[in-house]
């Protein structure tokens, strides 16, 4: 698996993990890395796939779809979703025409572009 390509960044990583179900100070078993998980689930919301077409480096797919079902049921991505939403990075900003609208005038409507003297021009 290319590390390079992979959508969780270090610095967004030790911003996530403390979130993470788990961790070696958790009760119960250990997790087997978090970050890949992480990285198919993500995988997986990129694509928009089923579970059976995961890549295998990833490991395999029913075992990568019931760890995540049993995150979804325990409020896990809920968790994640509120401890991240509070610092947003603003790396992509979307701003299209559902969002912001143009005054008519501005857009060509009826009468088109006149230019006019500015004042300075006609008192002189």
């Amino acid at each position: 698996m290319n590390e390079q390509r992979f959508v969780v960044t270090d610095d967004v990583w030790q911003r996530l993990e403390p979130h993470l179900r788990g961790k070696a100070s958790d009760a119960g078993a250990t997790a087997r890395d978090n970050r890949l998980f992480l990285e198919s689930v993500f995988w997986r919301v990129r694509t928009g796939s089923p579970w059976r077409d995961l890549p295998p480096a990833f490991g395999n797919w029913n075992s990568q779809f019931r760890r995540f079902r049993r995150w979804a049921k325990a409020g896990v991505f809920e968790g994640l979703f509120k401890a991240m939403s509070g610092d947003p990075d603003l790396e992509y900003a979307l701003i299209d025409g559902t969002i912001v609208q143009v005054h008519q005038k501005a857009a060509g409507a009826k009468g088109g572009l006149r230019l006019r003297p500015s004042g300075a021009h006609a008192a002189a």
